[in-house]
């Protein structure tokens, strides 16, 4: 009885998940890095304003001869009760030469990224490769809803500063060094796992980039 009984339940979830994830194959705009690729980097760019709840998430890299130009965000709009705003970032890899081919291939990495929220639209440098970035911070908060990581800016080599499309709670902390190398080629996020019904989460925490000549 017990077993026929969990037939319907078994099926909902089932249909959920392909749901999900449909909707997670839609937000999709480009397609990833092969996985697994190991570069060798000049810089480590880190920011002491990131938070500490959660794991570090496995290091991604551009593909070989190629580095980051652009980037979008993984955001939660805000909702009346357990925000967690910035979930994600993907670095948009492309090569010395620029041309066209490789914006329309739109190659991307990312780390470990949150469960909520939709995938904002490109920013693409003018000129340049992202060479530091800022990130936006909302402090402890104690009792009160935590959002941790809200957003980010990027500096490029061609002068230009980008900034993400992300919440606007806390606040930007210092830049990170410049690029020791070309530019940035990888990404390294600190992510909280979902903390369940009672708990407060915060999804991205802190960020790491890497630098390659």
């Amino acid at each position: 009885m017990q077993c026929n009984a969990m037939h319907p339940f078994i099926s909902m979830v089932f249909s959920l998940l392909a749901i999900i994830g449909l909707h997670v194959s839609v937000q999709s705009t480009g397609k990833p890095s092969e996985e697994g690729i190991e570069r060798s980097f000049v810089s480590l760019l880190t920011v002491s304003n990131g938070l500490e709840w959660g794991l570090w998430g496995q290091r991604e890299f551009c593909p070989t001869g190629t580095y980051a130009t652009g980037f979008s965000l993984m955001v939660e709009e805000p909702v009346f009760w357990d925000n967690t705003a910035l979930n994600g970032i993907r670095l948009y890899c492309v090569s010395r030469i620029k041309d066209l081919s490789d914006l329309n291939k739109k190659i991307f990495v990312q780390s470990d990224v949150g469960s909520w929220g939709e995938w904002t639209d490109i920013k693409w440098c003018p000129s340049g490769f992202l060479t530091a970035f800022q990130l936006r911070v909302q402090s402890n908060q104690g009792t009160i809803d935590e959002t941790a990581a809200n957003n980010i800016r990027f500096n490029c080599s061609g002068g230009s500063i980008l900034q993400g499309d992300g919440t606007d709670w806390g606040d930007w902390g210092n830049w990170s060094p410049e690029c020791k190398g070309r530019g940035i080629c990888g990404i390294g996020t600190r992510i909280e796992e979902p903390q369940g019904i009672k708990g407060d989460d915060t999804a991205l925490n802190d960020v790491r980039m890497f630098c390659c000549d």
